[in-house]
């Protein structure tokens, strides 16, 4: 039996530590080449991964709402969130494990649920039971992409992903739904098979074997020649002109790119 005197006092830090758990957060890191334990979280990256969660749960809430064109440019916000928030870790030294966790999370609403909601609001409801299943198995393949990312993240090479990033995915289907919402072609049958169909293939890439390219090299820190800061301002003017063709073009390349060479260099292995 306990008595009064056995119970937690109120006043006791203790006690208020364990009822409203502040920063009991503690993980391993790495400063200036020595692993140290730390408690608390870093607060810098993490505010990008706020934003890009945010988006994402915003873009779901226009989609409901019928607002498509806004909940498309949401997604696409949230994308640029999502690449600087690593950025921002790796050039301030503040990565953690909890960082990658929470961006993983992040990233499963912004690009594997909000882009389901998004065409399935859009065009794939119209399809009765065929449509809201084709939207889950999206959803599942993007959770089964970011599960196996999370469990070989120490062994992946950096030069590579395996299996089409989950931001490309959505950059896909939400550039797709954008495009195609500003030709107001969302009643046409052959548009619904389309997205349909655009859907199931991204979702399966997502879990495929094929190696698709990084660009982790790329030095962002360094110093490069004049001409590519202009082109660079050429490619947002490009994009600007019209966003939705543009940004589907360029992720539909991107989405192809590790198929075709995945084939070529089977092809290339037959024939020696």
């Amino acid at each position: 039996m306990t008595s009064k005197n056995d119970k937690p006092d109120a006043n006791n830090s203790e006690y208020k530590s364990s009822f409203f758990s502040v920063d009991e957060h503690e993980e391993e890191v790495i400063e200036q080449g020595q692993p140290i334990r730390r408690k608390g979280i870093y607060i810098l990256p993490n505010l990008f991964t706020t934003g890009n969660l945010f988006c994402g749960f915003y873009s779901i809430i226009l989609a409901q709402k019928g607002m498509f064109g806004n909940a498309c440019i949401a997604i696409f916000i949230a994308m640029i969130l999502d690449t600087l928030d690593g950025r921002v870790a790796r050039m301030t030294n503040t990565t953690s494990k909890f960082g990658e966790q929470y961006d993983s999370l992040a990233d499963m609403l912004t690009f594997g649920i909000a882009p389901a909601f998004l065409s399935y609001f859009w065009s794939l409801q119209k399809l009765g039971k065929l449509g809201w299943i084709i939207a889950f198995v999206y959803t599942a393949c993007t959770a089964l992409r970011l599960a196996r990312f999370n469990a070989q993240i120490s062994d992946v090479v950096s030069k590579y992903f395996i299996g089409l990033p989950s931001p490309s995915s959505a950059g896909v289907i939400t550039s797709l739904v954008w495009m195609l919402h500003d030709f107001n072609l969302q009643s046409e049958f052959i548009i619904k098979v389309i997205v349909a169909a655009v859907t199931l293939v991204v979702a399966m890439l997502m879990v495929s074997n094929i190696k698709y390219s990084s660009f982790k090299s790329i030095d962002f820190k360094g110093r490069v020649h004049f001409i590519f800061g202009v082109c660079a301002v050429l490619i947002f003017v490009v994009i600007f002109v019209d966003p939705p063709k543009v940004l589907f073009l360029i992720f539909a390349a991107y989405s192809m790119s590790g198929l075709l060479l995945s084939i070529f260099k089977n092809k290339a292995t037959t024939n020696n």
